[in-house]
């Protein structure tokens, strides 16, 4: 594939270039106070949690609980604020400017472009989810639908509505607006690939201060836990598959082992660069990912799949509304008194949207430095309008057909009571996927195409994720030693195993929320000061405009 050379950049608004108060040491080329900022509050939580791992356990559990009963409101309506600016930037008259400038040509192409969005974006969660998730809501109907029955039809259409939500317009909105932030300030105001730059509108010179260190190392922290959440997940399904085809132990050390191991092939990928393993990678996942969808719909029920993707959609699309506000108020009215008063019943509060949906915004605000930090790297040239759609609409319809294909398999299998799949996925999440293929044909075959494709997407989710912390803690350099990423990349592993060991699937839920939460508050500044970015770039080609037409006249 032929890569494009962009012209560069315009030069720097606030006439400093990245990496002007970088230090250099042992082959590290990085700006000290967010790299030993971060790194240092890391190693401390590395610490505690091992020395301390039942009471890290409870605590984990506690932070979820109080998080979910305060401010669970709160990351519904930000979520919702986010996918309405990206949305209306993209129908507004900014949707014209071009990132890099009028001149600027994409750097890859449109296939690659999608494949490194959906790669970094969601591959390990569809992997880990797709199957689970419908069967979970399916016989527990989440309380927004009234009572409806376990496994029933009615449950079943309510299990794909709530999963489509949970993976498609919102999701994919908090990515758009930090990779068109990111985008937008580093290609067309030439200020360094870093969260601080985004507002510059706001701060000024101050970015490169304190406030701009402090939001930095807060999307260090974001990326690396909600990294941490992915390869964890991911762990867990690759030694449920090993465990399923050779009889290999199910257990948090031979995951933590996984961990190990796979993060030393996202090392090497790391090593190589974007443009040869995160590319190659990436577009080698879609392909095999794309042939095993297809795989599962041909054997599988396809006339039901087909079906069930169009009734789907529209049903998806006629409870996005109210769905969207859905609080779980009036489910849980007396909750939030029992829950600071220690009064009995408390335990029973806000269990739906503290597992489900405020994990789910958690999860993607903590992921959204990362992807989009990663879309903004790969995007330029594209439109503002150009990057929302492909963005926003594009790997959505991509998700919700994975979805459909797996997650309506599954559920196609319970309501003809075959391969009691929910006893199955009850007992252990990470089996869904493994337990579902063997009620289909060649078992073995497609469950080692699955463990693949889990290990694939684990590497370039942890490979990516080392380029953009990379780009993070050097003030921005799109380029820095391999000794630099090597350490990042390594580092993501060791979080995901130290979550792993402090609580499993507690500790992965926990710590996505609890970071999402304050970077919930930066992305909420984020839209004000895209927007004024937006309009002074306009403001500023109009009077280029006016001023050439003005000497075209006099001459």
């Amino acid at each position: 594939m032929t890569v494009q050379q962009s012209p560069p950049p315009i030069k720097s608004i606030s006439g400093r270039t990245p990496g002007d108060t970088n230090v250099q040491f042992w082959g590290f080329d990085m700006h000290p106070v967010v790299a030993l900022g971060s790194a240092g509050l890391i190693v401390i939580f590395i610490v505690a949690t091992l020395m301390f791992q039942p009471q890290a356990e409870v605590a984990f559990s506690a932070i979820q609980n109080l998080i979910a009963t305060s401010m669970g409101w709160f990351l519904i309506l930000v979520v919702n604020i986010y996918l309405g600016v990206v949305i209306f930037l993209a129908l507004s008259k900014f949707g014209k400017i071009r990132l890099g400038g009028a001149q600027a040509q994409p750097e890859f192409s449109t296939f690659a472009w999608f494949a490194m969005l959906m790669s970094a974006g969601m591959g390990i969660g569809l992997m880990f989810w797709s199957v689970a998730e419908p069967v979970f809501h399916a016989a527990s109907p989440s309380p927004f639908f009234g009572n409806v029955q376990p496994d029933s039809i009615a449950a079943a259409q309510s299990a794909m509505g709530v999963t489509f939500f949970h993976w498609g317009l919102h999701a994919w909105g908090i990515y758009a607006l930090v990779g068109l932030s990111l985008a937008f300030f580093t290609f067309n105001r030439g200020l360094p690939l870093t969260i601080r730059s985004v507002f510059y509108p706001i701060l000024g010179e101050k970015i490169y201060g304190w406030p701009g260190n402090l939001v930095d190392i807060l999307a260090v922290i974001a990326t690396l836990f909600g990294l941490a959440t992915s390869l964890g997940l991911g762990a867990k399904q690759v030694n449920a598959g090993l465990s399923f085809l050779f009889g290999l132990p199910d257990g948090v050390w031979l995951q933590v082992l996984l961990i190990a191991v796979i993060t030393s092939f996202a090392t090497a990928s790391v090593v190589s660069g974007l443009n040869h393993g995160v590319k190659f990678l990436s577009e080698i996942n879609i392909y095999i990912a794309s042939i095993f969808m297809l795989f599962v719909l041909l054997v599988g029920p396809t006339l039901f799949i087909l079906n069930s993707l169009v009734e789907n959609l529209g049903y998806y699309l006629s409870i996005l509304p109210s769905l969207s506000f859905w609080t779980e108020t009036f489910d849980n009215q007396n909750c939030l008194i029992q829950f600071w008063t220690g009064a009995s019943g408390a335990e029973t509060c806000t269990n739906w949207q503290s597992g489900w949906t405020v994990f789910y915004w958690g999860w993607w605000i903590s992921w959204s430095p990362f992807v989009g930090t990663f879309i903004a790297r790969v995007s330029k040239g594209r439109t503002v309008r150009e990057f929302v759609i492909g963005v926003l609409l594009v790997p959505t319809m991509l998700s919700l057909v994975w979805m459909s294909v797996f997650g309506g398999s599954a559920l196609s299998l319970i309501l003809q009571n075959t391969g009691n799949l929910g006893a199955a996925v009850n007992e252990n999440v990470a089996t869904a996927l493994f337990v579902m293929l063997q009620q289909f044909p060649l078992p073995v075959i497609s469950s080692l195409v699955g463990v693949l494709l889990v290990v694939t997407f684990f590497v370039t989710s942890s490979d990516s994720g080392s380029l953009v912390v990379d780009h993070l803690v050097s003030g921005g350099k799109l380029d820095s030693p391999v000794i630099q990423r090597v350490f990042w990349a390594v580092m993501e592993g060791v979080v995901a195993a130290v979550l792993l060991l402090g609580g499993g699937l507690k500790a992965l839920q926990t710590a996505s929320i609890a970071t999402g939460l304050p970077f919930a508050l930066v992305l909420l500044v984020m839209c004000f000061s895209l927007y004024r970015g937006l309009a002074e770039d306009t403001l500023e080609q109009d009077v280029r405009r006016l001023r050439a037409a003005d000497i075209a006249m006099n001459k």
